[in-house]
């Protein structure tokens, strides 16, 4: 008995004098492959910056692609600095600017009804609805996209004019065309939700009481467009299931029976080119 003690404790010293052999071999290879790392680093560092600088130069004279940021200090243009804040201030709202001032809203509520009345589910999947409506979105806003570019991107780039006339110059177009699709009942609630009082022309009206008011007219524009999708679909499914129930096969899902006719209608009146082209004649 005593003899097996002393093994398990032999045993566990070698065990622990091998544990801290590793240990130290570990720490010392990591030094030495840290200080060779660093040296290699300091001695290479140099011609590696040169030869990153002539690729890049290369990149740019094979591309054309020359990207700068003007930070002189007129008073018309504006610092490097401020560019940026800019920039990455318009990056982060820009999916709020694209949901809630344009016509992206009431587009993609519109093939969300279309898809739900054929009742397909997950066809088209959501991607495509998402990116269908994008380039909608961009088709009917590019004659706004191009006046904000004429007006204030180009003339605040060349120094012209300072950034709160862009600023104003930018906005006016978009809030005229917020203005055609926003019903008059709907700014007149805002206004007084916001205690303002009678306001004469459409420019006393805030841009924060534009904006929601030009939101719950889009919602209201989409829901009656989806509420018309709806009726033939729903005319369809009241067949099948009045069909279903004559020839008493209740357990049978309506749904199951009526999706191919909805899909079968949906084609033969060319649905997409219809919703569509009806879609985008509403602004």
């Amino acid at each position: 008995m005593k003899k097996s003690v002393n093994c398990k404790k032999q045993k566990k010293k070698y065990i622990k004098f091998f544990m801290k052999y590793v240990f130290v071999f570990i720490l010392a290879f990591s030094a030495f492959f840290y200080g060779v790392n660093e040296a290699y680093a300091t001695q290479v560092g140099t011609t590696e910056s040169d030869e990153s600088r002539e690729e890049s130069n290369m990149e740019d004279e094979y591309f054309g692609l020359n990207l700068q940021l003007d930070t002189s200090s007129d008073s018309g243009s504006m610092s490097g600095t401020i560019q940026m804040l800019l920039v990455l201030t318009v990056l982060s709202l820009a999916p709020s600017i694209l949901i809630m001032m344009t016509s992206f809203t009431r587009i993609i509520i519109v093939l969300h009804f279309v898809r739900t009345a054929l009742g397909t589910q997950s066809s088209p999947p959501n991607q495509v609805l998402i990116g269908l409506a994008l380039f909608l979105t961009m088709f009917i806003m590019s004659p706004t996209l191009v006046q904000i570019n004429e007006n204030a991107v180009k003339p605040l780039s060349e120094g012209t004019i300072t950034q709160e006339e862009a600023l104003e110059n930018g906005i006016e177009p978009i809030r005229e065309f917020m203005f055609e699709q926003t019903r008059e009942k709907d700014i007149k609630l805002f206004l007084d939700i916001a205690e303002i009082g009678t306001v004469e022309t459409y420019d006393d009206i805030p841009t924060t009481v534009l904006i929601p008011a030009f939101i719950v007219s889009e919602l209201r524009a989409a829901f009656i467009m989806g509420f018309l999708i709806y009726i033939p679909f729903i005319v369809i499914d009241m067949v099948v299931a009045a069909t279903l129930m004559s020839m008493g096969m209740m357990m049978l899902p309506p749904t199951t029976i009526s999706m191919p006719f909805k899909i079968l209608l949906f084609i033969l009146a060319d649905g997409w080119s219809l919703v569509i082209g009806e879609l985008v004649k509403t602004f």
